[in-house]
This record gives structure tokens, sequence and C-alpha cells, in this order.
């Protein structure tokens, strides 16, 4: 009996399992059906209502005019990077990526809903202008910026060399909007730049990622490798650039782990990039600087270097674009930019609206220096030792080859018109004393 209650009970769950999925599956297909009736009705409305712009609008508008302002505004809804590009669009977005172009020299984004400079590239016509990162911009020579992407602005911005520009800015701390005339010019990009600090510290400016940038810091580091006892890295109004040479440049400094990762909707757009001890070239100490300029790649390589306790941050908050946009064409001459995925650090924190902190806060400026006049040394007493005096600091005429040598150090006059900089340097000597 209790082998037959046994099946019974047996019989009585499997009966039940079956009517469990028998009824999931209804619920499945029905559930689909629902979501196929949902985009049906609401692609019947959307031709309903082309249908009905295009009959009655008070000026004659065509098909494919509706539809172009349709996928346009539909794209500029999702997030401000994505955006659809007309032929013309597509055209200026290929030139763009093909090296030299005519221009102003800056990076722009949409922070808080407003067109702003994430930075201004080294030695460009806005660079010289005096444009910093963080201006917000109002007008480009009297058309509004309001409601204005970043490729419609972008577009309006570049321009045939020599040609001028006006800007209205608002700048923080500045108590009305300031305006900017710029010339527009030839936009090439210096990406490393390597100067020493004292005997035993290496400078590396990366303005931007290109393609070659993670060789030429390398190149750099092995250069001076013998004598380099700390590294200050200054990646502040660095707009970012290609990401495989953000993760390059990482590995140069960390011998294992993840460097970024990126996720998305769909598992095929997730990605993990990571470090490797063969690519791992110097453990020496490290200070990273970065700023509200600092954007995507810059945020990678200084979020994951922070992350890694490799290095110390020091400067302001950076920018915090941590998304990944792909062009998709839909056509031979028409595309569409879209964001796919977002980046996250090896911790797993995002960059994106929040960006990267720096371990210690520093705003820019320069290093306030007082004289002490009425201070009396040793060299101001009547009987010193003058000879001596003449043997330590008896100055000499530098030599052509100390001249030439000169132009890639960095003096402490230029140090102490960078704060910033001054803090790193003053960091690392004393992480450089703690390693030994």
């Amino acid at each position: 009996m209790k082998n037959k209650k046994f099946i019974t009970l047996g019989f009585a769950s499997v009966a039940v399992a079956t009517a469990l999925l028998f009824s999931s599956n209804l619920f499945a297909k029905s559930s689909m059906k629902d979501a196929e009736a949902s985009r049906l009705q609401s692609l019947a409305k959307f031709t309903k209502v082309i249908s009905i712009v295009e009959q009655y609008n008070v000026d004659e508008v065509t098909i494919e005019e509706l539809m172009d302002k349709a996928l346009d505004g539909m794209l500029k809804n999702l997030d401000a990077h994505s955006n659809y590009l007309t032929q013309k669009d597509y055209k200026k977005l290929k030139v763009q990526t093909s090296g030299e172009f005519g221009g102003l020299g800056i990076t722009v984004g949409i922070k808080d809903g407003a067109l702003t400079v994430i930075a201004p590239i080294d030695g460009t016509p806005a660079d010289k202008a005096g444009l910093k990162a963080g201006d917000i911009i109002l007008k480009i020579d009297d058309k509004s910026t309001l409601s204005m992407t970043i490729d419609e602005a972008v577009s309006i911005m570049r321009g045939k060399v020599g040609e001028p520009i006006d800007l209205a800015i608002v700048r923080k701390g500045e108590g009305k909007p300031l305006d900017i005339h710029i010339v527009r010019g030839i936009i090439t990009i210096e990406s490393v730049l390597a100067k020493r600090i004292g005997d035993d510290i290496l400078y590396v400016r990366v303005a931007s990622f290109d393609q070659k940038v993670a060789s030429d810091v390398a190149k750099e580091i092995k250069k001076m490798q013998a004598s380099t006892k700390g590294i200050v890295l200054d990646l502040r109004n660095n707009p970012g650039g290609l990401l495989d040479q953000a993760v390059d440049l990482v590995d140069l400094f960390v011998d294992e782990g993840i460097v970024v990762s990126q996720k998305g909707r769909k598992k095929s757009d997730e990605k993990t990039y990571s470090a490797s001890k063969s690519a791992t070239i110097t453990n020496v100490p490290m200070v990273v600087l970065i700023n509200g300029g600092s954007a995507s790649a810059s945020e990678i390589v200084s979020g994951a270097l922070q992350d890694h306790k490799r290095a110390v941050l020091l400067g302001e908050n950076t920018f915090g674009k941590g998304s990944v946009q792909v062009v998709l064409p839909i056509t031979d001459k028409e595309a569409i930019k879209l964001t796919i995925a977002r980046y996250y650090l090896p911790s797993g924190r995002t960059i994106q609206a929040v960006g990267v902190k720096p371990d210690i806060k520093v705003l820019p400026g320069e290093v306030k220096t007082h004289e002490n006049g009425f201070a009396i040394k040793e060299a101001d007493l009547k009987k010193h030792l003058e000879k001596e005096l003449v043997k330590v600091d008896g100055k000499k005429e530098k030599t052509k080859e100390e001249k030439e040598e000169k132009k890639d150090i960095i003096t402490p006059e230029m140090i102490n018109k960078d704060i910033q900089l001054k803090e790193a340097v003053d960091i690392l000597k004393a992480l450089v004393i703690i390693k030994g």
C-alpha cells in the first residue's frame, strides 16, 4: 500500500508539474503575442502621425524629410551621445576620423544639458585663445547652442583654415559671459610630451589617446629608465581617444588584473580587458594629474591605476564620460551613432556621470612665494668663507649642449607656476624616499 501511495503521489506531482509547465508555456506565448501586438500598434501610430503631418503641415514636407527628422529626434532623446547621421553628417565623421583637419582644437560634450568644453587641445587655436575645461558655450557665431547636439556644434565649429569664429561662453567665477574670438587652424596633435624634473623624476604629458600613445610613452620611459625613480603622468585636459591605447598604457605600469570592462544589454557587447606581466616595463612610484577636462580614455587610465593602488591621483574630479558608442551604417551613405555599453573600472565602479575622484584634491593656480628680506644668512655675515662660496656657487657660461638639454627640463620656476604639478612632485619625492 505504501508503494501504491507513493506511486499515486508521484503521478500527482508529475501531473501538477506538467500543468504548471503547460500554463507557463501558454503565458510565455501570450506575452509574446501581447508584445507583438504592442509593436504593431506602435508602428501603426507612427505611420499615422507621419501621414497626418505630411498631409496637413503648414509647409510642404516630403516623407524622406519626415523620416530623417523622426530618426534624428528618436536617437537624440536616447542619450547625449547617440544620433542619426545623414549623408552629410556621415561624410563629415569620416573626414574627422581620417587625421588632420581645420578647426578650433577643443573637445566638447553635453553636461547638465549644456554644451561644455571638455578640454582644449595643447597648442591649438582654442588653447591659445584661452578656452578652458568646463567653459559652457552659449553661442557659436550668434547661434544659440540650446538644444544643439554635439555633432551639430562640431559641424559649425569646423571650417576652412584661417576663417574666424566667435564664441560666447560662461565660465565659473566670471560675473558675465565672455566673448572669445578664434581663428580656425589645422589641428595636429602631439599626443606625448616627456621632460625631466631634477635628476630622477620623469614628467610625461599625454594630450590625447591616438594610435601610438602607449608605444611613445614606453619609448620615453626606456630612454630615461636608468635614472628615473618616479613618474608624473599628466592627463589633465585629455579628452580621451582609443580604448586599446588606454588599456596598453595601464599595462606598462600594472602587471596583472582587470584594466577595464564594458557591459551592455547583450552578452556580445560585454568585454573585459586585462593587464599582462610581459608588457609591464616599470614599477617606480607614480602620481597622476587629472582635472575636469580628463575624459573617457584618460578616466579609464587614471581610475584603473587608482583601483590597482599603482598611483596617487591628484587634482580635480574628472569629466565623467563612461559610455561606449559605435557607428552602425544603415545604408551606404547613412548611419546611426548608438550607445551600446558602459565602462566599469577594476573595482566595478562606473565612470558615467560620476567621473574619477582624485586621492588628493588640489585646485589649479600658482605657488605663492614670499621672499623674506629681513632674514640673515651666513652669506650676509662680514667674515663668511667667501672662497668656499665661490667653489659652491661659482657660475660658468653654459655650453651649447647644456642649453639644448634645458629644453627637456621642467625648472623650479616652471613648477611654481603650476601648483598641482608642484604638489605632485613633492608627493613623488616622498614616495621615492619611502621606497628607498
